[in-house]
């Protein structure tokens, strides 16, 4: 039977369960070395479809993917045929999105360590601006920019001092963390850049954090900007644009019911929060929200391990292809797509020779057997990318929808 790619739900034979479960073209997964991602560009497709319908309500509101969420040369390609720009955080990523089709008037550098290298190749491929994260680098940039004869256009990242409701690990906006600049120091900046001839000021940058689905944090960070705006216009400053991150969380829990964050109330809740002066453009970064639910880890089950009070479920995927639950203690949903067997619990583990390498405890999974195809969902983003070589292991490949036609 020819599988489909949406979503179905059924019973198990003891009727106590209602299990969610994507369907995945099993047979074809059958022929492909695991562990592997797979991705669901129908799911990707309609996400972004989603984003630009919904961004365009509002006037000049301009959205880049963050490429460090996953920056598979298919997928990136997918979404910059979209129409969507790019944030990249290393000279790696600017190379990655120019390869992938992105335009360079849309590329965007920031990260709070970029090397002369990276800052040089930047300006080679003549990117839209940096978003500077201190002084330092601020003076390094001016300093290349008049080397090469070129003007650099920046943007300062300001710290707003702004707390969210997500992963401490993943909190970016809080005043001790280590990005961006103080917002008592955004001044004295502004001045040292008024003075400088080989960079222009152009915007203000924001980042609070990662995997936000309260839009209260977002209202915090709308109210800050608008704070720190009043003060610009005080000094008779007015930037061109406005860059407020990204951020916006996912349903890890439910990938089958809500594939698709909201981002109507996303933009909804800047629109009507945000102050925004003729003219200006609001941008925003978004990387877990585009790709994170089109995308799954399949694995094999190698064993069935008894042990004395449980049974685990030995995965040929690790840490080292999915690292997400043993660095953040990240849920992901899992699910056994060989069988329809009544539900049995299980610790689904990985072959990795760390107590950390635990995908889940206490889960239940249709009756699972060696050999048994098994999907980590929600793993487009921060899967494949943060893959390591850990024990000499292989890299997982990445195989998109038409891969496998």
């Amino acid at each position: 039977m020819k599988k489909a790619k949406h979503i179905f739900a059924f019973f198990c034979l003891k009727d106590t369960y209602k299990i969610m479960k994507g369907i995945f073209p099993i047979d074809k997964f059958n022929n492909i070395e695991t562990p592997f991602y797979y991705y669901d560009t129908k799911v990707l497709r309609e996400t972004l479809d989603t984003i630009k319908r919904e961004a365009s309500k509002y006037e000049n509101y301009h959205v880049h993917y963050a490429i460090k969420a996953n920056a598979n040369n298919k997928i990136l390609e997918i979404i910059s045929n979209s129409g969507l720009g790019a944030d990249c955080v290393s000279g790696g990523e600017v190379k990655a999105a120019i390869k992938a089709g992105f335009p360079a008037d849309k590329v965007v550098f920031a990260g709070v360590g970029k090397s002369d290298k990276e800052i040089n190749l930047a300006l080679d491929y003549n990117i839209s601006c940096f978003n500077v994260e201190s002084v330092p680098e601020l003076e390094v940039i001016n300093e290349l920019a008049k080397a090469k004869g070129k003007v650099a256009n920046v943007a300062f990242r300001i710290n707003p001092n702004v707390g969210a409701h997500t992963h401490a690990n993943i909190t970016t906006g809080l005043a001790e963390n280590k990005f961006g600049i103080s917002m008592e120091d955004m001044d004295k900046v502004i001045d040292m850049a008024k003075e400088m001839n080989n960079v222009e000021f152009v915007g203000l940058h924001f980042h609070i954090g990662s995997q936000i689905l309260e839009m209260d944090d977002f209202v915090a960070l709308c109210n800050r900007v608008n704070q720190l705006q009043e003060k610009l216009t005080s000094m008779r400053i007015i930037v061109k644009s406005i860059n407020v991150g990204g951020g916006l969380g996912i349903d890890y829990s439910h990938p089958n019911r809500k594939p698709i964050p909201s981002f109507a109330e996303f933009f909804n809740t800047y629109h009507k929060h945000i102050k925004l002066y003729p003219g200006q453009k609001l941008h925003f970064e978004l990387g877990r929200a585009v790709v994170g639910q089109c995308g799954s880890l399949i694995s094999r089950v190698i064993y069935v391990k008894e042990g004395t009070n449980k049974k685990f479920a030995i995965l040929d995927a690790g840490m080292t292809d999915l690292i997400r639950p043993a660095l953040y203690q990240a849920y992901h949903k899992i699910e056994n797509i060989s069988s329809d067997e009544p539900m049995e619990t299980y610790d689904v583990v990985g072959p990795i020779c760390e107590s950390s390498d635990v995908f889940g405890k206490a889960i239940d999974l249709n009756k699972t057997h060696r050999g048994d195809l098994i999907a980590l969902r929600s793993a487009g983003a921060y899967g494949e990318i943060m893959a390591s070589r850990y024990n000499c292991r292989e890299l997982p490949i990445g195989y998109i929808e038409e891969d496998l036609i």
